[in-house]
């Protein structure tokens, strides 16, 4: 009895039977391959840590340089700059919850001659004891600025009329006793405050053109009045 042959395999069926064998040999794609390994995944927190320092310093910076744009380098107070936007923001606060407040000006009256006489180091020993006097005269709350050369500003905050008045006067009479040595001699400066009242219809210009109007008509009177 004779053993029966197969027929030869179609083209189709070799195509089949081929795509299966590649299917079955060809390696499996491991779950890796999709997903990010270990190494990367740490490689990018460790990028993202980075920048995020780097925008931390960089933010950092800002601040110092706007703050060093606002500050009397020489005094470390608020500048002119500094001052006229703390004052908006200030009268814009009294003029929504009512609040009040006081601006006072002072002029040093003798700096020039002292400038002259003993030169701009005594000058600047003389302004720098003027900032620490008004700075410790007053709350934490009211701020203190120079608009510059001899001129000081104080922002009081709460205060009437009559007490804005008064605590000008004892600015005054603070500065009136600081007392220093140059070359061998006692030397004294002196300051004239002038006062303006922030309510609520003030405006920043008007109000610090006040102030230091009252502040020349109250040099004017120190001029006059006896030692």
């Amino acid at each position: 009895m004779k053993k029966k042959t197969r027929a030869p395999a179609s083209g189709a069926a070799k195509q089949r039977k081929s795509g299966v064998a590649a299917r079955e040999t060809a390696p499996r794609r491991t779950r890796a391959a999709s997903v990010a390994s270990p190494a990367a995944s740490s490689d990018a927190k460790s990028t993202i840590r980075r920048l995020k320092t780097q925008l931390a310093r960089a933010l950092a910076r800002i601040e110092e340089l706007q703050a060093s744009a606002d500050t009397d380098f020489l005094l470390d107070i608020l500048n002119r700059r500094g001052f006229e936007r703390e004052l908006h923001r200030s009268i814009a606060y009294i003029k929504r919850y009512r609040a009040s407040g006081a601006l006072v000006v002072l002029d040093v009256d003798r700096l020039k001659p002292i400038n002259d006489g003993f030169g701009h180091a005594a000058g600047d020993q003389v302004l720098k004891a003027i900032a620490a006097t008004l700075l410790g005269q007053v709350r934490a709350s009211d701020v203190v600025g120079r608009l510059g050369g001899d001129e000081f500003v104080v922002l009081l905050w709460n205060l009437s009329e009559t007490d804005a008045r008064a605590k000008a006067a004892a600015l005054e009479a603070a500065i009136d006793r600081l007392s220093f040595v140059f070359r061998g001699r006692d030397v004294t400066a002196g300051a004239s405050a002038g006062v303006a009242i922030l309510g609520p219809h003030a405006e920043a210009r008007r109000v610090l053109e006040e102030a230091d109007s009252a502040m020349y008509v109250r040099k004017a009177q120190r001029r006059h009045e006896v030692p």
